[in-house]
């Protein structure tokens, strides 16, 4: 499979510029958070699908759902992770700090990309996956790469103000695309 080029991730979020209007959906305590959590489930999972296209049309009822139930599914992990980061913390917090850094980079992203490929609790904790980004370390630094230098651009066009919903919707293109070629088709 071919690896996702930084142009084409650059112009993914303005092939349907609209759709970039979604993130005023942000200013909707709650509802609106739930909603762009699942328009953003959507768009990953679009990603993981190898389509790169455009921005999906905003389904609020059903993204809404999604993001509901995706949120509420969440919540073991958040509680599992938060408590052996906090054991760590208790013993040393120099060792809860490298274990967040490590977790963070290496850990947490493939996982987040799988559960929400997958839309089950237990996928969070099929941490076998994880061997994907050991056996591919150096292709998936230079996703983790260009996610960085990707959100760094966005960042800088936040000044008029397109940045923030182009970096919002594309924060885990290079991620996906990284699950799609050396996790998912395992």
């Amino acid at each position: 499979m071919t690896e996702l080029n930084f142009k084409t991730a650059f112009k993914y979020p303005f092939n349907r510029a609209k759709g970039m209007l979604n993130i005023f959906w942000i200013f909707l305590p709650i509802i609106g958070w739930f909603a762009l959590g699942g328009y953003g489930v959507r768009i990953v999972q679009e990603f993981s699908k190898g389509k790169f296209k455009k921005l999906p049309t905003m389904k609020f009822s059903s993204d809404l759902k999604l993001g509901f139930m995706m949120f509420v599914k969440a919540i073991p992990f958040v509680v599992v992770y938060g408590i052996l980061t906090n054991i760590l913390g208790a013993i040393n917090p120099w060792i809860r700090g490298l274990a967040d850094f490590f977790l963070g980079l290496f850990v947490v992203p493939i996982l987040s990309i799988h559960f929400i490929n997958k839309q089950t609790v237990g996928s969070y904790f099929e941490v076998e996956i994880i061997r994907s980004v050991f056996d591919n370390l150096g292709d998936y630094v230079t996703a983790l790469v260009k996610t960085i230098l990707l959100g760094l651009i966005f960042v800088l066009m936040s000044i008029i103000l397109i940045g923030i919903p182009a970096n919002a919707f594309t924060k885990n293109i290079f991620l996906a695309d990284f699950y799609k070629r050396k996790v998912k088709k395992k």
